[in-house]
């Protein structure tokens, strides 16, 4: 039997934040680490004794090296990376408090990942030990050609069995080069097996009206799904992230999962206050495919593992969610006391 192997493929960017809530006008100096969705998830997945891969396109430089250095500090492999272009990508985070949000500026125009072309992957090779293919709207909205890179990955871990998951994680400052969601997201999405993203967005990203579920009255009904599984016709599950912002400072997490049947609920939890949020998706993504691997199809216990997870990366700063499995579990268990182990 092969072991489970999950392959994600996107852009790693370095990351500069100002410190102590800082704005940008304010900030003399800013933090330096990493981060992008796609990368997020493979650490998440790396932490939890998964093996995992990223697959991107880095700059045949000292910042592009780094980026390397970064993917085997935190075990992901990185067997695939292939390096061209002229940059890395940038993202600027100012971080909010209270009743003022955060803002990101992207930097990422014409790095070596917006760049790549149609064919610059073996994906046959890439995909040849791996159980799972992950990928994200984000890689669609960089670029066009992005986009047909992703989509022949797509198609490669399609053909050989792969289960394929997609966070729709739809970016409105990115999608800047002549293409809409529509437009591009309709092709890739048909061999996805799991989407995680809200009904709203899944339907704008599929040329659909809204339908303005009512996520908060727990008041979903299954056949506002179902018309993404016509759509997408090797769907076996949808989820939706579950957020309520009270402020920037205190967030309210829970989980939605429709497996075309059945419809799961994950209790909300309460997050305050709030050391980062940024990639907290990614945690809740990261999480989900753990519990769907390793938990003999309770679908249940995969989404409370998934929000979970998005829950305690709300308490670590960075990008990555720097948790254990035994750190979920014990919130799963219902301890959130945050005592010191001794």
């Amino acid at each position: 039997m092969k072991t489970n192997k999950v392959v994600t493929f996107g852009e790693i960017m370095m990351r500069l934040s100002t410190e102590r809530h800082l704005r940008f006008p304010q900030a003399e100096s800013f933090k330096t680490t990493y981060g992008g969705g796609e990368f997020n998830v493979a650490v998440s997945l790396a932490n939890y004794g998964i093996t995992a891969e990223f697959v991107t396109r880095l700059p045949k430089n000292d910042l592009g090296y780094s980026a390397v250095k970064e993917m085997r500090k935190l075990n992901v492999q990185n067997h695939n990376v292939v390096f061209g272009g002229d940059r890395l990508g940038l993202y600027f985070l100012e971080t909010g408090a209270s009743t003022r949000a955060s803002n990101v500026i992207y930097d990422r125009a014409n790095s070596s990942m917006a760049t790549i072309q149609k064919g610059t992957i073996d994906w046959e090779d890439v995909f040849k030990d791996a159980t799972w293919f992950h990928w994200s709207g984000i890689t669609a909205a960089i670029s066009e050609s992005a986009a047909d890179e992703c989509y022949e990955a797509i198609k490669v871990a399609h053909k050989l069995g792969l289960t394929i998951s997609t966070d729709l994680n739809y970016r409105s400052k990115l999608w800047q080069y002549g293409k809409e969601p529509k437009d591009m997201m309709p092709r890739l999405l048909e061999f996805s097996n799991i989407i995680l993203g809200d009904i709203d967005t899944a339907y704008f990203m599929l040329g659909l009206e809204k339908v303005n579920p009512d996520y908060q009255a727990k008041n979903v009904l299954p056949s506002q799904y179902d018309e993404l599984f016509k759509l997408c016709p090797n769907l076996k599950q949808v989820v939706t992230t579950l957020r309520y912002s009270v402020s920037a400072s205190y967030q309210r997490i829970g989980g939605v999962l429709y497996n075309g049947t059945n419809l799961y609920h994950a209790d909300i939890q309460d997050v305050t206050p709030v050391i980062d949020r940024v990639g907290s998706g990614d945690a809740f993504m990261g999480g989900l495919i753990y519990g769907l691997l390793e938990e003999n199809g309770n679908e249940q216990r995969a989404l409370n593992i998934a929000v979970a997870a998005c829950c305690l990366k709300h308490t670590v700063s960075g990008d990555y969610n720097l948790i254990t499995v035994e750190e979920i579990e014990k919130l799963l268990d219902g301890d959130f006391s945050g005592k010191v182990s001794r």
